[in-house]
């Protein structure tokens, strides 16, 4: 099939979605299919349409709707789709989910945030990554006895991306934990905290945007990986973690808790230091806390697979055509 992927993130952009288009295309290219990935729409030809992000891409949803009519629209929903915008901005997020012959949703708790009717059309795909044979050996330096926590985002309030520095400073005084956070402040605001946090914080430091091979040394140094977000869509970086066989501490919200699942072990109620500075102790003093931890991510590395996304995407465009080819 001739398929074009829209994105609201330009070619060259660190942003999630952007990598998420990218792969999407690598995985559907190896489907068979031919794909295009547009930052904007303009009407042209193509077999179905996919959409990152219903509200961002809104403009050119309806455009393709109302050009091909009779063709498949698939919409991926984003966190803020969900948390956020169709809240926020109903007219528009919800005409995109609406309008869509299939949803694709990026962690396995999704149906239970959108409307009741739309979870028919919905696709569960578990974003993938790579293995552990594409991530480096652990650096020693000076350092090393130190215990590493990373936090790997772009600063921002929807990841709470200092609540990890914030728990620090409740440690006890001979704790080894340092905090190194990963990720290009969302603005000028951000970049102060981050940099005030680090002159007052001496368990933290803010290493700013790193590339991808850089990305992954912090993880292979690291002992821990922390998401503190308080609305997620289905962070890439949980796939990323139990696939490099890192332990997660997370926080308790959908986003979270639909990708490592109810029973796992490592979560803190959402914004809540003390509960995280406990965790941080736990996996740092208790061995047999942090081997439970490496198991369960360990076991569910399969579930992030690339094989498994691109089954995923395929049953998306398959709902689509079906549900699509019933409306005619």
């Amino acid at each position: 099939m001739r398929l074009i992927l829209v994105t609201p993130a330009k070619p060259g952009s660190k942003a999630g979605n952007r990598a998420t288009a990218e792969r999407w295309k690598t995985l559907l290219a190896n489907a068979g299919h031919s794909v295009r990935v547009v930052t904007e729409y303009d009407g042209e030809p193509c077999d179905a349409l996919i959409a990152l992000h219903a509200w961002r891409s809104a403009g050119a949803i309806r455009r393709f709707r109302e050009t091909w009519p009779e063709k498949p629209l698939i919409v991926a929903l984003t966190g803020t789709d969900i948390y956020h915008h169709q809240h926020e901005y109903p007219e528009q997020t919800l005409y995109s989910m609406n309008v869509a012959d299939a949803l694709i949703g990026l962690h396995g708790l999704v149906a239970d945030d959108i409307p009741a009717g739309l979870a028919e059309k919905l696709v569960t795909l578990y974003q993938s990554a790579e293995g552990p044979e594409s991530f480096p050996e652990p650096e020693m330096d000076s350092k090393s006895n130190r215990f590493g926590v990373c936090v790997i985002g772009h600063l921002r309030h929807e990841k709470d991306s200092l609540r990890a520095a914030y728990a620090t400073r409740l440690l006890p005084g001979d704790s080894r934990i340092e905090v190194l956070c990963a990720g290009k402040a969302h603005n000028d605001e951000w970049q102060r905290k981050a940099e005030r946090e680090m002159a007052e914080n001496l368990r933290f430091r803010w290493l700013g945007e790193l590339d991808q091979a850089d990305t992954r040394q912090l993880m292979a140094n690291s002992q821990v990986m922390v998401i503190s977000s308080i609305m997620e869509g289905g962070a890439n970086v949980v796939s990323e973690a139990c696939r490099a066989g890192l332990p997660v501490l997370a926080s308790d919200i959908p986003g979270n808790v639909g990708l490592l699942g109810r029973d796992y072990g490592g979560y803190f109620p959402v914004g809540n230091e003390e509960a995280l500075a406990d965790l941080l102790n736990r996996a740092e003093t208790d061995p047999g806390f942090l081997a439970t931890l490496t198991q369960q991510v360990g076991k569910l590395a399969e579930r992030f697979i690339p094989e498994k996304e691109q089954a995923s995407l395929e049953q998306a465009l398959q709902l689509a055509m079906q549900r699509c080819s019933e409306r005619r």
